[in-house]
């Protein structure tokens, strides 16, 4: 288990990621197949099973739809409030730092009991300055509404300024939601993963198998690209010049994988949370018990020193 950032919540080094809970439900929602309700409970009863004791999920999964599907699952796998953390986000577009506290409530009747254990922001694009965001947090705080706050894809410099201001109130930045697998690595050169291990702040990867690129199904099935929904069937990451690419690296993973007797995904996701320390964290999302089973074996798994620079310095060249 790890802290999150510097807040006395332990969370393992993998959360699940229930974006794919939203049921189709808005425009995000749709990167995604519905699942059935038993599926849901079953994927997080597999989790809590295998070691996963966080969950992530957002207003604008499904428009409180993932919330409330997820505080379901919870319920039926015996889960009470208080036995897992819950991460959501607060949508900022086109609101004001108001708005995150007139929402709250609303927040928490779709988590039915549960607390929320870390509020975020989930994009840089409200019309509030980042100062009145989080002062605007910090009243949550301040009220009990919420045990953290983080921020998700804010640069280096936002991050930075929307932890001045909560420790000016007495609180600090828990999180800073980003971007990060082996290829996708800007945030080792924008300045975000630097000033996160400075402060304290936990980086939560999204997306920490590139939409699955990193399992290496799509390199060696082709065919499976069309099976995909159509919005992440046209997502850039699904580029044959990119799939092309990104071929030694998947052949790297692959060796070292069968070394272990793992998988693709479980070197890719062991790299990703050892990578850096305690600080980065990643919730990749599951639609079937088998994922979120084999995702969780990374939690299990330790490469050595010289695997994880080789797929270091392999994952440079994409």
């Amino acid at each position: 288990m790890r802290k999150l950032g510097n807040t006395d919540i332990s969370i393992s080094a993998l959360g699940l990621g229930t974006w794919q809970f939203s049921n189709g439900g808005n425009f995000v929602g749709g990167f995604w197949d519905a699942l059935p309700a038993d599926t849901m409970r079953d994927i997080v009863a597999a989790a809590v099973a295998n070691g996963i004791n966080w969950f992530d999920t957002a207003q604008m999964y499904g428009n409180g739809t993932s919330e409330h599907n997820l505080a379901q699952a919870l319920k039926a796998a015996g889960k009470k409030p208080g036995d897992v953390a819950i991460a959501t986000k607060w949508w900022p577009v086109l609101k004001t730092a108001d708005n995150l506290r007139a929402t709250i409530d609303e927040r928490l009747a779709c988590l039915e009991g549960f607390p929320i254990d870390l509020h975020q922001v989930h994009q840089p694009l409200s019309i509030s300055s980042v100062e009145k965001q989080m002062h605007a947090m910090a009243d949550l705080l301040e009220a009990g509404k919420i045990r953290s706050v983080g921020i998700s894809n804010f640069t280096a410099s936002s991050m930075c300024k929307a932890d001045d201001v909560l420790r000016s109130r007495g609180h600090a930045l828990a999180a800073n939601q980003v971007r990060y697998n082996l290829l996708a690595r800007n945030i080792e050169r924008n300045g975000i993963l630097q000033e996160a291990k400075s402060r304290g702040i936990t980086i939560i990867a999204w997306s920490p198998l590139e939409q699955g690129m990193l399992s290496g199904r799509f390199h060696r099935e082709p065919a499976r690209i069309q099976q995909l929904p159509w919005m992440r069937r046209y997502a850039l990451q699904f580029q044959k010049s990119r799939i092309t690419k990104s071929l030694p690296l998947i052949e790297t993973l692959e060796r070292i994988a069968l070394a272990h007797n793992a998988s693709v995904t479980q070197v890719a996701l062991s790299w990703l949370i050892h990578a850096h320390g305690d600080t980065v964290v990643a919730i990749p999302g599951a639609s079937s018990v088998a994922q979120v089973e084999q995702n969780a074996g990374a939690l299990r798994l330790q490469l050595s020193a010289a695997e994880q620079n080789e797929i270091d310095e392999r994952s440079r060249l994409y």
